[in-house]
């Protein structure tokens, strides 16, 4: 029987240099490079995954680098921002901090009960730092997580997993009712947004964006496809054939190796990927450490000579060279 997906699980985008991608994402974000492997559907290019300390579902934002494609462009159908839990008082340290590696920052902005700070990685995918109420400044938003604490963050101000994401559709009822379908509960409105929450204890809110947008360009700086978590494998077989029976454009179940998932594609044009739950990348104990090298599955292994001759040489945020 099928069980309403506690929320998120990882989000996925693009962009465009990858050593430009762990300088911003683990050296000014302080995320874990949880892992670097490739893109199974284009193995000479990186995937890199960053997360918390354990890569825990929830938490995870992955990027698939690509130098050489043309700018993407923010539009319908897309998941059109992500969010980040931050402590309820870590929202001053955050602004004082983007802005000090001139990241440009809008907020801190009111939005239903939370307070947000905007801004852009360095090919312009839209992020956001979401907190609690000022009037309750010990609280966070979200629970279950431990941050990656050994980067250059201070606990006390880092990221504890991902809030949610922003969704532009070109049919929002029908987006909606793929949320309802998943088991997320329509739960409050502000302005132009619709906000859905699951029933989990983190990243469990997503947001429909109610405005006429332009179409999207898929491409750096946008966000290709947003993951909810469910149980197993045997859920994914039954997820894919009720959305087969809805006439949903559905995949099958792949083998991701750090989970299994499959991929739907709504009628509002958003692309959802369903992804097992597991104990986190890292915890997985294929990657060898926090992304130091490169992962790749077996079925590429007999290649590994091609592929590291083909990829450029990476380093952490710290100047060490990452192995490959």
């Amino acid at each position: 029987m099928l069980t309403d997906t506690p929320g998120l699980h990882h989000v996925t985008g693009i962009v465009g240099d990858a050593q430009e991608t762990i300088d911003f994402y683990a050296g000014v974000l302080g995320l874990r490079l949880v892992a670097q492997t490739v893109n199974y559907e284009d193995i000479l290019q990186h995937h890199l995954y960053f997360g918390d300390a354990a890569g825990s579902p929830g938490t995870v934002l992955t990027q698939f680098p690509d130098p050489h494609a043309d700018p993407g462009r923010r539009g319908t159908p897309q998941v059109a921002s992500v969010s980040f839990v931050v402590p309820a008082d870590a929202l001053e340290f955050w602004q004082t901090r983007l802005e000090d590696h001139d990241i440009a920052v809008e907020g801190p902005s009111e939005r239903f009960d939370e307070r947000v700070l905007q801004f852009e990685d360095p090919v312009g995918t839209a992020l956001e730092f979401v907190a609690g109420p000022a009037s309750d400044p010990g609280s966070d938003l979200d629970t279950g997580t431990e941050p990656w604490t050994a980067g250059p963050v201070p606990e006390a101000s880092a990221v504890r997993g991902l809030h949610g994401v922003s969704l532009l559709s070109v049919n929002p009822y029908s987006t909606a009712s793929t949320l309802e379908t998943l088991g997320f509960d329509h739960e409050a409105e502000y302005e132009n947004r619709i906000r859905y929450r699951a029933s989990g204890p983190r990243a469990t809110a997503i947001d429909i964006l109610d405005r006429e947008a332009p179409f999207g360009r898929e491409g750096p700086g946008t966000l290709h496809h947003v993951a909810v978590r469910v149980d197993d494998e045997a859920s994914l077989y039954e997820w894919h054939d009720l959305f087969a029976e809805r006439d949903y454009d559905v995949s099958r179940v792949k083998d991701r190796h750090f989970f299994h998932s499959l991929y739907v594609r709504e009628p509002g044009g958003v692309l959802f990927e369903l992804a097992t739950e597991t104990d986190g990348v890292a915890a997985s104990g294929e990657t060898g450490g926090p992304g130091e090298s490169l992962y790749l599955p077996g079925r590429f292994e007999a290649d590994r000579d091609l592929i590291e001759s083909q990829l450029p040489a990476l380093t952490a945020p710290t100047g060490a060279a990452l192995e490959r």
